[in-house]
């Protein structure tokens, strides 16, 4: 990947004023990880804890996030993460369509940059967005679709399953699931060699 390319999205989303967001963002949180990885992560946006660092799933859904990441023997070399959103809606209400429209463009940049071979989308609002409108999240949760040339699933998001650990082990399937289509896909991760 052309680290010129990267470093010009990465100016671009700091200096993006392409929605009111931009007014109250403490950090642009453009995403964390290995830019060159076969696996993304995607989430709807950042909280309160990500506004402050400047940096994706540092809060208490990240560190769950982490452990489950760790569960399954993937680290930040493994994968990217990123948000739809790269600015905190304010009281990390869910994003408006024009906020998600006008920040779009960027995920869809750092797909195109980082060209994961799987995609794992973080609860239903990034699922609604990257895989199909009317996606359920706790019917269609686990399952592989194709969109765009990437394969791709959804699963619970760190923050719901504070709200409702008994869905822990599903998620932890989604994980080993993602793990699973990698190999077949031949991404090569860390602690295979």
């Amino acid at each position: 990947m052309p680290n010129a390319d990267w470093d010009a999205l990465l100016a671009e989303i700091a200096a993006c004023e392409r929605c009111p967001l931009h007014k109250t963002r403490t950090n642009p949180v453009p995403g964390k990880g290995n830019p060159a990885a076969g696996i993304m992560i995607i989430g709807e946006a950042p909280g309160a804890d990500e506004d402050a660092q400047g940096l994706p799933f540092v809060g208490r859904a990240g560190k769950l996030l982490d452990r489950l990441l760790f569960a399954v023997d993937l680290t930040l070399d493994d994968v990217y993460i990123a948000n739809i959103l790269k600015c905190r809606p304010p009281a990390n209400r869910d994003p408006e369509a024009s906020e998600s429209e006008a920040c779009i463009p960027f995920l869809r940049r750092q797909t195109k940059l980082i060209s994961p071979k799987v995609i794992i989308c973080l609860g239903r609002i990034a699922a609604m967005r990257l895989i199909s409108p009317d996606f359920k999240i706790t019917v269609q949760r686990g399952q592989w679709f194709e969109r765009g040339g990437f394969h791709m699933c959804a699963t619970f998001h760190p923050a719901a399953l504070l709200r409702d650990p008994g869905r822990k082990g599903e998620t932890l399937d989604d994980f080993k699931s993602l793990v699973q289509k990698a190999r077949e896909l031949g991404v090569a991760l860390g602690n295979e060699g």
